[in-house]
C-alpha cells in the first residue's frame, strides 16, 4: 500500500482516526479545561504545535535515533517543545497561564503525541509527518471546542466570557465540574459514532 496523500492524512486526523470519537484518546485534559472556551482554545493551540513540531522532529531523527532509545528521544523532544509553549504563555498571555495551572506542562503526557510519533512519523518523511500531527492536534481540538461551548454556555451563560443568556438563566452548575465534562464527551462520542460509525462498527467486525 502507498503512502497516504495530504487529503487523506486530513481526513484521518480530523475524522476517520479521531484521536477522541474513534481512538478515546487525550480525555484527561478534556476533562479538565473545557469549562471556559478561551482556555480550550489557547490550551488547544499549544496542543497542535507540539503535536505537528514534534511529529516533524521525530520524523527528521527518525535514521539517525536508536531504536533502542527512541521512546526517551521522543519524550525529550515533545518536553522542549511543551516547554517553549509554556514560556510563550507566561510572557504574552500571564492570566491564562495562570488559568491553565498544570495543564500546560501535562501536554507531554497527551498520548496523542506520542502515539502519532510511534505509529506515523517514526516511518515517514518530515511535512507528511508534520501534517499528520497538525490534522490530529485539529481532530483532537475540534471535539474540545464542541465540548467547551456547550460546557461554558450552560455553566456560565456565556461564550468566550461574552453574556448571551437571559439574566434569570439558571446556571447548571454540574457544567462547571469534571463530570459535566465526563458526560457531554460521552454524548458527543455517541452522537458521533452513533450518526457516523466506522467500517468496522458499521459490519459488526
Amino acid at each position: 500500500m502507498g503512502k497516504p496523500g495530504a487529503g487523506t492524512i486530513m481526513l484521518n486526523g480530523l475524522w476517520r482516526e479521531n484521536p477522541i470519537f474513534r481512538q478515546i484518546l487525550g480525555i484527561c485534559s478534556a476533562l479538565a479545561v473545557t469549562n471556559l472556551l478561551v482556555n480550550t482554545v489557547t490550551l488547544c493551540a499549544g496542543m497542535v504545535a507540539v503535536t505537528a513540531l514534534s511529529s516533524g522532529t521525530v520524523s527528521l531523527l527518525r535514521n539517525v535515533t536508536p531504536r533502542r532509545v527512541r521512546m526517551m528521544v521522543q519524550v525529550l523532544i515533545i518536553a522542549s517543545y511543551v516547554i517553549l509553549v509554556d514560556l510563550v504563555l507566561k510572557a504574552y498571555l500571564p492570566e491564562i497561564s495562570k488559568a491553565l495551572g498544570p495543564y500546560v506542562g501535562l501536554i507531554i503526557t497527551n498520548c496523542i503525541i506520542m502515539g502519532r510519533a510511534e505509529a506515523f512519523a517514526g516511518s515517514n518523511r518530515v511535512l507528511p509527518s508534520m501534517l499528520d500531527g497538525l490534522a490530529s492536534g485539529l481532530g483532537y481540538s475540534l471535539v474540545l471546542v464542541c465540548v467547551a461551548v456547550v460546557r461554558e454556555l450552560l455553566g456560565f451563560g456565556t461564550i468566550w466570557n461574552v453574556a448571551l443568556m437571559p439574566e434569570d438563566f439558571t446556571r447548571w452548575t454540574l457544567m462547571v465540574m469534571a463530570p459535566g465534562a465526563f458526560f457531554m464527551l460521552g454524548i458527543f462520542i455517541w452522537i458521533a459514532r452513533g450518526l457516523f460509525p466506522s467500517k468496522a462498527e458499521a459490519t459488526g467486525s
